[in-house]
């Protein structure tokens, strides 16, 4: 994917306060679907929808775990990144964007 497209996909996905606020939370240390809702008081589906979002744009990872008594867990976890936003770095990426002005693919 061209860069360009890569920051256009990660700002809109961070564009979302749900998803500001789980990536907040997976900051501090990384967390399994019942107890992320839990701790961020919404409900598991919602918070899955944003989880998913979050790592299509490659923000966090997910990994499955056994528990001692035999029940799979996905924990997520954020992925290191770093963005750095200057009219030089968006210029730079608008020269590699596939979407024109009005959002179609070329």
């Amino acid at each position: 994917m061209p860069p360009g497209d890569d920051l256009v996909r990660i700002l809109a996905t961070l564009a979302n306060p749900h998803r500001m606020r789980v990536l907040a939370a997976l900051t501090a240390q990384r967390n399994y679907v019942s107890r992320l809702a839990r701790e961020l008081g919404i409900s598991r589906a919602l918070l899955q929808v944003h989880l998913r979002k979050l790592e299509a744009a490659g923000l966090v990872t997910a990994h499955l775990e056994v528990a001692a008594d035999g029940k799979s867990m996905k924990f997520y976890e954020v992925r290191p990144f770093a963005l750095q936003l200057t009219p030089e770095t968006i210029s730079d990426a608008a020269r590699t964007l596939s979407v024109d002005e009005k959002g179609s693919t070329e």
